[in-house]
């Protein structure tokens, strides 16, 4: 059993995936009931995230949504991830995470991403241009200004100032060496392309300076992880967030997700099918052994304190089963159990 796993923290990002034939609201639902769930469990964290304009994702207002799923949840620590920096005034956000630390302390996530709205349209709904990403480090400051109450114009951000609301950053590219410069830790994705997780990972550690966040670099890794009693069960949790992706980049936006075997009988353009079979390629997909595995390499490469799982799959039933299984495989590497056999339990 893995000594690197049993030293890793593992935690739950719900995007709030839509399902076909299903409101919204039921999505939200399921979210605040999965926290509960993966609480149970014995994860770490639970986050959620910010879409706009999406019909496959309900999760627009991720500060209210953490809010419900704080007071549903007792002990796990909730987040974001992430509010999207550029679409919000950082005063705001200040504002909005000291309520959430003022009324949940001690238990409350900040990560933050630097991408804007999915669409022209839904920018402009916003007010926001592509633009706005390239000041995601001067609002970083800003933002991490209003808790220290660093402002000279006499404004304070109540409840934030004084709050220490850990800062996360979502990132691949830039945002790694912004993190770094900002002495914040860092979430990597995706955990297929481990060449460039590994590029964002260097450049993070080497970029990064202490600062009262974080001393020392914290890296998060993220991707979607599925975990079956067998390898082709675990492939099957893949195909409906592969197929919404491959319609996503051919079409221009999230649907909903559709059962897996429904998949099997929509027809698919050559570009969809080409999309749809690289969303199933290279994913961390298996039983718990395989799992445990794969996550052991990961880890071992990026030397990342944390795994945090972004599956997103239409059978909820089958995604708490995932997440079961692979709460075992980081509780058995914990208790440093030696049967070859533990994985699977």
């Amino acid at each position: 059993m893995s000594s690197v796993i049993a030293g890793t923290r593992f935690s739950v990002l719900d995007r709030s995936r839509t399902r076909a034939d299903r409101p919204p609201g039921e999505a939200l639902r399921d979210t605040v009931a999965m926290a509960r769930e993966v609480e149970a469990l014995g994860y770490d964290r639970f986050w959620v995230s910010e879409h706009h304009g999406v019909p496959g994702v309900a999760g627009s207002a991720p500060t209210v949504l953490a809010a419900a799923v704080l007071a549903a949840t007792r002990t796990i620590r909730v987040g974001t991830g992430g509010v999207m920096l550029p679409n919000h005034r950082p005063f705001v956000v200040a504002e909005q995470f000291g309520v959430l630390e003022s009324l949940f302390p001690g238990r409350v996530d900040m990560g933050l991403g630097r991408s804007v709205g999915f669409t022209d349209g839904v920018r402009r709904a916003l007010g926001r241009g592509k633009g706005d990403a390239d000041d995601f480090a001067a609002q970083l400051d800003e933002l991490l200004g209003w808790f220290a109450g660093a402002s000279t114009s006499g404004v304070r951000a109540l409840p934030a100032e004084g709050l220490l609301v850990p800062p996360f950053v979502l990132a691949v590219g830039e945002g790694a060496v912004i993190a770094a410069r900002a002495g914040l830790p860092v979430v990597v994705g995706d955990l297929r392309d481990r060449e460039r997780m590994l590029r964002a990972v260097d450049r993070y550690r080497s970029g990064f300076r202490p600062s009262p966040w974080a001393a020392e670099p914290y890296v998060v890794v993220s991707g979607t992880v599925a975990v079956a009693a067998d390898t082709g069960a675990a492939e099957r949790l893949l195909v409906p967030e592969a197929w919404s992706m491959a319609h996503a980049r051919t079409h221009g936006t999230f649907p909903p997700l559709p059962p897996a075997e429904r998949v099997a009988s929509l027809p698919m353009t050559a570009k969809e099918r080409e999309f749809y079979e690289a969303g199933l390629r290279g994913q961390v997909a298996g039983t718990a052994r395989e799992v445990g595995g794969l996550l052991e390499d990961v880890l071992a490469d990026t030397g990342a304190q944390e795994v945090l799982v972004t599956t997103s799959t239409y059978d909820r039933t089958a995604l708490l089963d995932s997440h079961r299984r692979l709460a075992g495989v980081f509780r058995a590497a914990r208790e440093a159990r030696l049967d070859p056999l533990a994985y699977d339990r």
